[in-house]
């Protein structure tokens, strides 16, 4: 019966054969990409796992709190929500094409997770670029909308195996300095860093022993419920990054991250700063200040710092003033006060040449209160070179939450501003400086270049740094003819249509 039905009805059961065969191998020359609805279920370390991260066709993840995705796709542009933890596993890779949006969700604490051997590629256009962003509406979205972004690698760190910050099982480190998680380029993070517990919050994009075959360019994080940036060791090393009204600190450095990264641009809200007291770099070698291998030794460059007391003339420290307005989270986060442009600490050994700070409480703190940094600034093992400070309240502090210019025996200057003076840095005002948009915080078309003139276009010096970097005459992060922030940046990401 079967052979007769099968003849007298050959063209139609060829032709569905054909269309059979046509949605089940379309994708053969191209493994990164599914377009099929079919979907494999496994279990990956007692969490369910799919190959197919997507459900209801611009769903990402299926709503579970934790999801393991372990295939090779590509997301097509277009909006998509994500819900949940989503983990990209070892093995896995998700591709996301230029002008995609992907909204966290509030209710599900939504985070992006790629594991160690997973990979990312994220790989914008100016004029397209891929962003995260709240789930919320207009006008609606605040910090910690959802959990944020974390890269997760092999590269090495001075903890050996760790987990990742934030609460996601996710472990990483390894020995691998040239260790690959992808691409992340042209890319804007909203609204992140929800805080599951206290001092278990995941930051706007964290990174862990991500390794030095890694491509990360032109990333902004904006109004993140933590840090912006946070870097756990690893190698990787970054150019043009934007934090953008964080909470916490703006650039965090930990446990042995030893990465490059030029041209960087900080900027805060005056009315948010966080509980912990917040910072333009916080740096630590680790929590306890151990001279634990390998050491925090990352090396930035063409940094610009801008400070509430540049952005607000009538800013002050306080908790009054410091209440986050309309966009307090109610999530549990803590308001606090603003501290320092720089706070290295706890046997870190960061390098920061050819930057500049406006408009902080203190300029800089190298803190002794753990480990051995003010020594290794003695030794010269950490460099602070061709720095401008302006418009601070001090210069330089020795202590953790001290708003003083003195030493701890009460003698003047702080050993901070010593050193900072004896390698030939730079004080200033703000005018003398001419930054053209220092105040430019709205809008899509914000500069911070400086006008002809400006010490700091003829401020720079490359002789003590490597062929990474590339030699530029400014200090600070834009030339006076150099906005690489076009097109691809949002300075009112809560009014974007998405």
């Amino acid at each position: 019966m079967y052979k007769t039905l099968f003849n007298k009805h050959w063209p139609l059961c060829a032709a569905i054969a054909l269309c059979i065969s046509f949605v089940t191998t379309s994708c053969s020359d191209d493994e990164e990409e599914t377009v099929t609805n079919e979907r494999h279920w496994t279990t990956d370390g007692g969490l369910r796992s799919t190959d197919n991260i997507l459900f209801d066709n611009n769903t990402l993840g299926n709503g579970d709190k934790e999801i393991v995705f372990n295939g090779k796709q590509t997301l097509k542009k277009g909006t998509y929500t994500l819900k949940g933890w989503v983990y990209v596993a070892a093995g896995a890779e998700l591709t996301i094409e230029p002008g995609t949006v992907i909204k966290g969700d509030k209710l599900t604490k939504s985070a992006l997770i790629v594991e160690r051997g997973g990979k990312l590629f994220a790989k914008g256009t100016a004029s397209q670029p891929i962003v995260f962003t709240s789930g919320e509406a207009k006008g609606q979205r605040k910090p910690g909308d959802w959990g944020g972004l974390i890269l997760c690698g092999q590269a090495p760190n001075n903890a050996i195996d760790q987990q990742i910050e934030g609460g996601p099982r996710t472990h990483h480190g390894g020995s691998n300095a040239q260790d690959n998680s992808g691409i992340l380029s042209y890319v804007r993070i909203e609204f992140a860093g929800y805080p599951f517990e206290t001092d278990k919050e995941i930051n706007g994009l964290t990174l862990g022993s991500v390794g030095s075959g890694t491509q990360i360019d032109h990333v902004q994080v904006s109004y993140s419920n933590d840090d912006s940036f946070e870097w756990f060791g690893g190698t990787v090393n970054c150019r043009y990054l934007v934090a953008f009204n964080g909470w916490d600190d703006d650039f965090d450095t930990d446990n042995g991250f030893s990465g490059k990264v030029q041209f960087g641009l900080a900027v805060r809200n005056p009315r948010i700063a966080d509980k912990s007291q917040s910072n333009g770099f916080e740096s630590d070698n680790d929590a306890n200040g151990s001279t634990a291998a390998p050491y925090t030794s990352a090396t930035f460059s063409n940094i610009t710092f801008i400070g509430p007391k540049a952005v607000a003339s009538d800013f002050a420290n306080t908790t009054d003033y410091i209440n986050a307005g309309s966009y307090f989270p109610n999530n549990g986060s803590g308001l606090g006060k603003f501290q320092s442009a720089m706070q290295i600490r706890r046997g870190s050994r960061l390098n920061c040449l050819n930057s500049v700070a406006i408009g902080w409480p203190v300029g800089l703190i190298i803190d002794g209160e753990k480990g051995d940094t003010p020594q290794q600034a003695e030794a010269g093992t950490l460099k602070l070179r061709n720095l401008w400070l302006a418009d601070m309240d001090i210069t330089g502090s020795d202590a953790n939450k001290s708003y003083v210019d003195q030493q701890a025996d009460g003698t003047v200057p702080s050993n901070s501003t010593r050193l900072f003076q004896l390698w030939g840095n730079h004080t200033a005002t703000a005018a003398e400086l001419l930054l053209t948009g220092k105040n430019s915080l709205t809008g899509l078309s914000a500069d911070f270049m400086p006008a002809a003139g400006s010490p700091l276009c003829s401020g720079a010096d490359f002789s003590s740094l490597d062929s990474w970097f590339t030699p530029v005459a400014w200090a600070g992060a834009f030339g006076p003819a150099d906005n690489w922030l076009t097109g691809w940046t949002n300075f009112d990401p809560n009014n974007a249509d998405y």
